[in-house]
Parts: structure tokens; sequence; C-alpha cells
């Protein structure tokens, strides 16, 4: 193995100081687009993106001065503060100043269970693998192969030179599997297949205007019996505010760690049955009224089913306090054990709800934690500290309704297992963070202030998208040990079986777009992605749960590529998997490591695709600037619909009395239906699921791109009830259609 030499001298232009620093914060000076166009970034946009990570890039000695000392930071420390290395190959790299006669070195491990081990090893007989001159001083990298059998977990690392304590640094190190789990019914052409539905989306005759954890139960029933398939994948269930209309995507959360309590059932939390107030009230006409304006509105109100699900949880939380807390009950120490459990992340989480609270009252008109006070910015302040103690129940009752979520949550997870689903929930993890929410108040100093994540020009955003969010500070997260990002997933994967991680090229690089520029003049920046990678492993092995990453997008090769060596599945769609030329692909040609689905919450159901129900909404919404851009898009679909219909023939999908004119079938038969249903099913992919909108013909999408108040986001309901599953005789036939498929492709649920 070859040994490298990083040696310092200063820059001898603006745009060499520039480039360099770029490389080194991993800011990528160019990438290629979807068309095979190479964009290079222009030196302002280098430049805003340096300086929003923290970096003087005002001038050449700056930038110099900046780059020399985060080399001088990596290199003198013996090890850095995070170790992330493969259970199979457990090497580390030590960086050791030169020069030391007969220098040795020692290394100590302290296990995460407890225990621990060290050697002692001279440093020359370990392979130097880099050399660095800095400030007049040579430092050596070495490779040093652990002896230890070290079990996969967070462990603790101590490296110093033996007799020098001053060299002495601990690193937190990661001890990982190679790739993520997977079921040994997957194993070889094992193959498996759920239903996807929006949880908030949900009817039933009993549930208070939103889908809850109860009719998720129902869902799973449903699904076990007349299905046959393998899980339900549910939409992202992180809290949000719950505002109409501009906060209420689950994919733009206030929290990526706790959950929406519009999910709760009240009248199953044991302390409803306790209050003679609560059920009182729950019985009065009033409330019996708004419940059934709920049920049957339209579309969700998250306003008004979040102030109801409020009001009833105060009740049961005063009754909790009285019946259980102040007793210490078996439920009130089961409840302490919760929060021991969750820790500071609940803290922060439930302090930041209880200010919301408060501070709202106090000020009317103030929504945003950067309009509070100043003393209440910071979650661990003085000011936020005596909140905290004077509104202890406000902070507890948020705590009592995690728990809650928790709780019924765990439930249904058990109920799935029980119900022999053989993979049971899949959840979902969004990629954003809202910048006003939780997350960014508690734990800000892992995030980057002066610019936003967004993605570059595509087919579907001409001039690219800008999400509005802050991205993740890598130099943050390493230096933490990887703490913050290693509890997202933990706490996402639980109660689950399978976990979709949205948008995953994000552990390799994200368009970020600097503040005062738009999406066009975005560019890439690298993280850590083989840390994050392997952390994710671990995760899925410890828990038992399957991890799908989202690549849809501009996906470079070396994405999938390592993807596929960590045995993480991609996300295949119909309407994306096509040849160069445009012609779809055949199921033949679908990879085996993948989840396969015929559309998303940002895409047009199957209905809604053949009717032009997304351009029409689109039209409607004024995201088409006039009507030769709309009759374009109108021609494209067509010649989309034409292709897609030659590729059923061609697969045998379809009889031959359907007309061979995608002209002459104006809506979505049952033919067609079917024939999508069947090509999905028919794939090598590993995994394959079904929107519910998709198997129940419905015409609309959860979300459409570009718009807030101009479309019902996040709202639609199902089509049909929990009940009317069991009872309508066409949601019975749609049930009775995907379940023949999954039969006589071996994707039935064999649990």
């Amino acid at each position: 193995m070859g040994s490298s030499v990083i040696a310092f001298s200063p820059s001898t232009t603006y745009e060499e100081a520039l480039g360099r620093a770029a490389d080194i914060w991993g800011v990528e000076r160019e990438y290629w687009d979807i068309w095979g166009h190479k964009h290079v970034a222009a030196p302002e946009a280098i430049r805003a993106v340096l300086e929003s990570m923290g970096v003087s890039a005002g001038s050449r000695e700056e930038l110099d001065r900046a780059v020399e000392q985060r080399l001088w930071n990596e290199w003198k420390r013996i090890v850095p503060p995070a170790l992330v290395i493969s259970v199979n190959d457990p090497v580390i790299k030590l960086r050791i100043m030169a020069g030391a006669p007969q220098a040795a070195v020692r290394i100590t491990v302290r296990n995460e269970n407890g225990g621990s081990e060290s050697i002692t090893r001279s440093v020359e007989a370990l392979e130097q693998t880099a050399t660095a001159y800095l400030r007049g001083s040579e430092f050596q990298e070495r490779r040093l192969r652990l002896p230890f059998e070290l079990p996969v977990g967070y462990h603790e690392l101590e490296a110093g030179m033996e007799g020098q304590a001053e060299t002495t640094r601990s690193a937190r190190l990661i001890v990982c599997p190679d790739r993520a789990w997977l079921p040994a019914s997957l194993a070889g052409n094992g193959r498996a297949a759920g239903i996807a539905v929006s949880l908030y989306g949900l009817r039933s005759r009993r549930n208070w205007g939103c889908g809850d954890f109860t009719d998720l139960r129902a869902f799973i029933d449903w699904t076990a019996e007349e299905l046959g398939a393998s899980f339900v994948g549910l939409n992202p269930l992180h809290a949000i505010p719950n505002r109409q209309p501009y906060n209420t995507s689950p994919y733009l959360p206030l929290c990526t760690f706790y959950k929406n309590l519009i999910y709760l059932d009240i009248e199953a939390i044991e302390d409803f049955a306790a209050s003679r107030w609560a059920r009182a009230l729950a019985a009065s006409r009033r409330v019996q009224a708004e419940i059934e304006a709920l049920r049957e509105a339209e579309y969700v109100e998250y306003e008004r089913v979040s102030a109801l699900k409020l009001r009833f949880l105060r009740m049961l939380f005063r009754t909790f306090l009285r019946h259980e807390f102040r007793r210490q009950s078996q439920r009130a120490r089961e409840f302490q054990e919760y929060c021991e459990r969750e820790g500071q992340f609940l803290d922060d989480f439930a302090r930041f709800r209880a200010l919301e609270e408060v501070l709202r009252r106090r000020l009317p008109g103030v929504w945003l934690w950067r309009d509070w006070p100043p003393e209440y910015h910071d979650p661990h302040s003085n000011a936020t500290e005596a909140f905290a103690r004077q509104h202890w129940r406000s902070v507890l009752f948020q705590k009592y309704i995690q728990w809650q979520i928790d709780r019924q949550l765990d439930a249904a997870q058990r109920f799935a297992q029980e119900r022999g689903l053989a993979i049971g929930l899949y959840h979902d993890l969004a990629l954003a963070t809202d910048r006003f929410g939780a997350d960014l108040w508690a734990h800000r100093r892992f995030y980057v202030e002066g610019s936003r994540v967004g993605a570059p020009p595509d087919d579907f955003s001409p001039n690219g998208q800008d999400w509005s969010f802050p991205p993740p500070d890598s130099l943050a997260h390493f230096e933490d040990g990887y703490r913050l990002f290693a509890e997202s997933i933990r706490k996402n994967l639980r109660h689950g079986g399978a976990l979709r991680i949205d948008h995953v090229m994000r552990f390799f690089h994200l368009f970020w777009i600097p503040e005062h520029l738009d999406a066009t003049r975005g560019l890439y920046v690298r993280d850590r992605h083989e840390d994050l990678i392997r952390i994710l492993a671990l995760e899925s092995v410890r828990n038992r749960v399957i991890i799908v990453g989202e690549d849809l997008g501009t996906v470079a090769d070396q994405v999938r590529e390592t993807l596929s060596r960590f045995g993480i599945l991609s996300y295949r769609l119909f309407y994306f998997e096509k040849w160069g030329d445009g012609t779809f692909k055949s199921p033949r040609d679908y990879p085996e490591q993948a989840l396969v689905s015929a559309s998303t919450h940002d895409l047009p159901t199957l209905d809604g695709f053949w009717r032009n129900r997304d351009i029409e909404a689109r039209r409607r919404a004024g995201l088409i600037p006039d009507e030769g851009s709309y009759r374009a898009q109108i021609r494209a679909r067509a010649a989309e619909k034409q292709k897609m219909l030659d590729l059923l023939f061609r697969e045998g999908l379809l009889p031959d009395y359907v007309p061979k004119s995608a002209d002459q079938i104006p809506e979505l038969t049952g033919e067609l239906h079917n024939a999508i249903v069947g090509f999905l099913a028919l794939t090598p992919s590993r995994m394959m699921v079904l929107g519910e909108e998709d198997l129940m013909k419905q015409p609309d999408q959860q979300n459409l791109p570009g718009t807030t108040g101009e479309y019902p986001n996040w709202r639609h309901k199902t089509r049909f009830t929990i009940e009317e599953l069991r009872t309508s005789q066409l949601a019975k036939d749609f049930a009775a259609m995907y379940r023949g498929w999954l039969e006589r492709t071996g994707r039935v649920n064999r649990a």
C-alpha cells in the first residue's frame, strides 16, 4: 500500500486557495445533471457555502489560515473523535508525531457492555499509510488491526504514546456489520409485498376525523386476511405543527425524533376509562357533533383534530397525575422508565413544546421560536431551566403524550406480528427538519445556517428545487461521534420491520443553495457516507429492520453501488424505470436488491396519471405558465401512456380486445389496472409496495409539489372506510386482484 504525503504551503492565487478549501470541506466544484450536462460551480457560490460552514473566505490569506488550521486539528490528534470500522476488518488509523526513538502506542478499548482490553504496539511495527508536514513537524499515519474480538456496537477507544499522557485522546469506536439486515425469507429468490397508506387519511366510523393507531390495527388485520401482504407502509409519523396549509407535511417535521399526537386513539388510553369527566365530555352532543363533522369532512382538518385531541389529552393527563403519578403506581413507574430511556432528547422536545404553548399565550402572533425572547433560544439557558421548573407539569404533559404514542405504535407492530405479517410496519424517515422546529432549537450546532437544501434542475423541476431547510453540519456530527445521527435512525426504525430513508443520497452528498442564490446556482457538498451507512447497517442488524434507500432523481453510480454493497434496497418506480431512448424497462430488467412501486406521494396516482389529473391540478394552481406549456404537457403525457401501453402488450399482460392506442382509453380500466399491478409483482425485486391510492384507483395524489394553499396537500382521505374495505364489492375485487398476483408471483405472506 502506498504512502501519501501532505504538506501545507501558501496558495499563489485566491482561486487556488478557494479550490483547496472546497476540496477539504467537501464542496464539489462540478456536477453532472440528468441530461448529461456538466455544471461548474461559480466561485461566489463556493465562497458562500464555505462561509455558511464558518470558514473565513474573504481573501487568499484567510482561506490559507482556515485550511492550515483544519489540517493541524486533524493531524495533531492521535485518533479522530469517531472511528467507524467493520467488525470483519477492525483496522484503525493513528496519527503520530515522528521522531521519538523506540516509540510505542498504547490502545485501550472499553466495551459498551463493560469490560476493557489494552494493547501496546511499537510504532515501527505498524504500516505507514501517510505523512504530513505541518508547523515544522512531521506526522505519520499508521494502520493498526485491533486484535480484540469486538462485538458490533458503540465502544470507547483511548490511544496515546506510551509514557506521554499528554498525547492521549479518546474516540468513539463504532464497530459495524458489513451489510444491513435482511430476513431469511428474502434470501435467494424470496420476495415480499405490502401496501402503503397515509395514516392520517384512513377513514372509519369510529375515529375522530383522521386515521389513528386503532384504525391502523384494523387496516393491518384487513391486510393480513384479504391481501396476504407482508407489511403495511406508513407516511412519516413525525411531529408537525398541524397548522393548515403551511405546516401539514410529514416530510417537513418540527422534530424527527418524536411523533404526531393526531394519530393517538384517545379512547384507547387507560386514563380515558378512569376519567368520568372525559367520558362525559366525549359523549356530549357538542363533542359528538364535532367528531362527526370531522369524520365527514372531505379532507383531514389538522387544526381541529389536534385541538380536540389535545383538549382530551389534558384531561387524561390530570387523571393520570391524580390516580397514578402521585401514588407511584405501576403505570407511573413505566412512564418514568420511558422518560429515563429517552433522556435529554425527550426533555428537549418537551421543553420546546411547552415553551411554544406558554409563549404563544403570552405573545399572541409569535409563532416561531426565533421570535421568542432571546433568553429562551438556548434549550439549556438559565431562563429555559427556570421555565422547565416552573412549568414542570406542561413539560411532563408533553412527555406523557409521547409515551402514549410509543405504547400505541408498539402495540400496532406487535399486532402485525401476531397477525403473521412477516415484516409488519414499514416506516419512513424524512430528509428534512423545519428550521423553525424543535430539532433546530435543541440541536442547532448540528445544522448549517446560511445555506438551504434543494435539488438541481431536472425534468420535473427545470429551475431546480429549494426545500428551504438547513443542511447538516457533517463536521459537528463527526466530532460528536455521530450520536445524534444514530439516535435519529434508532428512534425511527423502532416498532417496525422496515425503514425507508427519504433521499438516501443525503449520506453521500446534498445539494446546497447558498443564501441569496437560487437553485440553479447550487452545488453539492459531500458527507462521510461510509461512516453513516455503516451506522445505518449497525442499527438495522441490531433491530432486525430492513433498510430501503429512496434513490430517485439525480443519482451518481457510486451511490447505488455502495447501497448494494451494504445490502440496502434501492427504490424503483414504474414511472421512472426507462432506457435511454425513453422506452419502459421490462420486469426482468429491474434489480433484485430493490423495492418496486408504481408511484409516490409527490407523483400522480395510477388513475390520476391516466386521466391527467396532476396536469390539471398544476394548471389550476398556476404552476403551468401558459396554454402552450399546458398543451405540451398533455402531449408528453399522451406519449408516455402510449409507451406504457406498448410495454404492457409486449409483456403479454393485456388481452387482445384492449385498444392498442392510448387515445382510445380515457381512464384506467380494470384491464390496465390489473396489468400494471401484475407487472410490478413480476419483477425480481425483493420487495414490492402498492399505495392504497393505486390499489383503490383514487384520482388525486397526496402532495402537489410547488403548492401550499392552492392544493389540499397531505389531507386526502381514503376512498373506502375501514369498514367498507370488507363490505364494498369493489374494494373486495381490488383486494382479490392484488392477492391473486401475490400468490402467482410468490410474494404472498408466508410468515
